[in-house]
């Protein structure tokens, strides 16, 4: 079960720095204990037991190192990519070690501020409707995932405990900024504009889904809200926001593009290949990682052997952060300054989002078979992110019990109506399985179009009410 560490600082002190400066010191000296350790020390002095080079380089005192044990301290090689101190001691960088990066946090669990903290200011207006847009997709989650327990759609996957990050970091962006979600992420969507009605015609598949009935439920996207559309293979995303960052770049557009990804999606390729593309071409592009633990049934210590994620921007030469996800102060607050950064200055930055994935990963999965029930109900009620916040406003007077009451019962009876009036609706017509990828119909797609009209004409009986040509 993860802790946090608690810090009473800015959140741009939080940001571990990047490799772009000339000055070895000045990036070495920043870096964090979690990188000493002692398993390497013991390897390498047994390793080499007849020479004294059995040392490990601790990356927090790499300049002393360096100036107190090398006999060629003002000598460097001209590597390609820059100048190289050089030593005669052997030294190896140390593993990662039970030392955690901190963690940046702004609200404590029973919503108090915690002491001078430093942190974007947020007004009653943008609080309320942050906190209503998490209680919103709480409820159009909880909804959707009994309908297709139902048997009325064919699947789905909440964003149960993890409603600070999506609802916070999309808070902090601003519209013009191009999103590119996995598939966690609806609340971006609805924060945005898109409606409950327009996800709940998506998951139906109905023919006022924008994507004509030809994706999975919950792989939402809009051209008119700048939010590419999800897809299903993992961890694609990542390089594709690269792609679009340097393209904002290029056109000087003054925005951004933010991806988000799970703590499993690091172990792709993609990821490691957006994150290097980004930092060398300079791409203005936050790469969040929510990492709730769980990679499906995988716990993350069996994703990598890394503190975390936080550290990996460092080996890309990308600033990096970690903050509480469950805390939307703080994750509005990191993204703000993020954005501030990408677009400002032209670079990437990395941030990782800490949380807990409460729900199942999705409606083909069943958690407690390999998890404990009273971790998922103490991540549930302890550390949920919407109760939290809930505390925060209604400390500052700007919520009651009486507006939760009517905000939910209204909320209860609009997602009920949009799920009732989308599952009503027709489908797309079958014909459109051959639209929308040439500008002109190929010879053999023609053939196969006029194939499925002959099987539908055949056997109309055999397809659902709600299908036509």
């Amino acid at each position: 079960m993860a802790s946090w560490v608690v810090r009473s600082r800015s959140c741009l002190n939080h940001f571990l720095p990047s490799s772009r400066r000339t000055s070895c010191s000045g990036i070495i000296r920043k870096l964090p204990v979690a990188f000493s350790g002692e398993s390497a020390a013991v390897l390498v002095s047994r390793r080499f037991e007849s020479i004294e080079a059995g040392q490990k380089l601790d990356p927090c005192s790499y300049e002393e190192d360096y100036h107190n044990d090398t006999a060629h301290e003002n000598q460097a090689l001209d590597f390609p990519g820059g100048k190289i101190p050089l030593t005669s001691q052997m030294k190896f960088i140390s593993e990662a070690s039970d030392m955690r990066l901190p963690c940046y946090r702004v609200l404590n669990d029973d919503g108090s501020l915690i002491s001078d903290s430093i942190y974007e200011q947020v007004g009653e207006e943008l609080a309320v409707n942050m906190y209503t847009a998490m209680a919103t997709l709480k409820i159009m989650d909880t909804f959707l995932y009994e309908a297709q327990r139902q048997g009325r759609i064919s699947f789905y996957m909440t964003s149960c405990g993890e409603e600070a990050i999506n609802i916070a970091s999309a808070a902090a962006l601003s519209p013009h900024d191009f999103a590119l979600p996995q598939y966690r992420e609806a609340g971006v969507l609805l924060w945005r504009g898109f409606t409950v009605q327009e996800c709940t015609n998506q998951c139906f598949g109905n023919k006022d889904d924008k994507g004509k009935g030809r994706q999975m439920p919950v792989h939402y996207g809009s051209k008119k809200h700048n939010v590419i559309t999800i897809s299903s293979p993992l961890a694609t995303q990542i390089s594709q926001a690269a792609g679009v960052a340097y393209s904002l770049k290029l056109d000087k557009r003054g925005t951004c593009a933010v991806v988000y990804t799970g703590d499993g999606g690091t172990s792709e390729g993609d990821f490691h290949a957006g994150l290097n593309f980004a930092a060398v071409m300079e791409a203005p592009v936050i790469f969040i990682c929510r990492n709730n633990g769980w990679a499906i049934s995988t716990p993350v210590n069996e994703q990598f052997r890394s503190d975390g994620i936080v550290t990996k921007g460092l080996g890309y030469g990308i600033r990096s952060i970690r903050v509480d996800g469950n805390d939307a102060i703080a994750v509005y607050s990191a993204i703000h300054a993020a954005r501030n950064m990408a677009i400002n200055e032209d670079r990437p930055i990395l941030v990782e989002a800490m949380t807990y994935r409460v729900g199942h990963h999705s409606t083909s999965d069943d958690s407690t078979r390999y998890r404990a029930t009273n971790e998922i109900e103490y991540w549930k009620t302890v550390r949920s992110p919407i109760a939290r916040f809930r505390k925060w406003i209604q400390r500052n007077g700007w919520w009651s019990d009486d507006k939760e009451s009517e905000f939910c019962r209204n909320t209860k009876k609009q997602v009920l109506q949009a799920i009732q009036t989308a599952e009503k609706m027709e489908k797309p017509p079958l014909t459109e399985l051959f639209t929308d990828v040439y500008d002109q119909m190929l010879p053999n797609l023609q053939e196969q179009e006029r194939s499925l009209r002959d099987a539908f004409k055949k056997h109309s009986t055999d397809y659902p009410t709600d299908v036509h040509v």
